[in-house]
């Protein structure tokens, strides 16, 4: 009887076919990699080389690969920035600013972020710190003004506005919510947010 040849566990049989499996095409594997990542979610072409480095791919093959998906526009940091200081700003209400910097962190040069922050309006930017307060006005009203005002400045601060204009929408909102007594409104008037200090605001 002439028994079948079993693979070994340690791999396939010495002579099989399986030894002549060829190695995958690093470019492939490149671009597969690079296709997965774009489906699950937008990325920039920084964020894309971080990933290919990361899975060992070559630099020269991960910039190949990452040319030739920009040729198709399957990466566009210019449109990939611009979708995401409109969706950022709009679902956290974080500044230009603030979302200059996330952008810088994924790999978009300057210029691309300067150009998707113009579509950013100042008069926008004013009303959706307004809006930011408003949602937390409840949450703080059993509070102090002293720490009321410092939380809702604080919370404001984080999110890459100035100290000066975090304070200034600060004081018109508790100012339109009730009349404020002569000590509290003492303190609004002589608070100067120090933003070299932001990091205590809030606490």
């Amino acid at each position: 009887m002439v028994r079948s040849a079993r693979p070994s566990a340690d791999g396939p049989t010495p002579g099989s076919s399986a030894d002549d499996v060829p190695e995958a095409d690093p470019y492939d594997v490149a671009r597969t990699i690079c296709l997965q990542q774009l489906t699950s979610s937008p990325k920039s072409r920084g964020q894309l080389a971080t990933v290919l480095r990361r899975r060992g791919i070559a630099d020269d093959v991960a910039a190949a690969v990452l040319d030739r998906l920009t040729d198709v526009q399957l990466v566009d940091d210019a449109a990939f920035s611009e979708n995401y200081v409109r969706t950022r700003h709009a679902s956290t209400g974080k500044t230009g600013r603030a979302l200059a910097q996330e952008l810088r962190s994924k790999g978009v040069d300057d210029a691309t972020v300067s150009e998707a922050l113009d579509a950013l309006d100042p008069d926008q930017e004013l009303a959706t710190a307004r809006a930011l307060v408003a949602r937390r006005m409840a949450s703080t009203r059993r509070l102090d003004v002293d720490a009321r005002t410092r939380r809702l400045v604080g919370m404001l601060v984080r999110k890459g506005y100035p100290g000066g204009l975090a304070m200034r929408v600060v004081r018109e909102a508790i100012g339109a919510e009730r009349e404020l007594d002569e000590l509290e409104r003492a303190f609004l008037d002589a608070m100067d947010v120090d933003l070299s200090d932001a990091a205590r605001i809030g606490e």
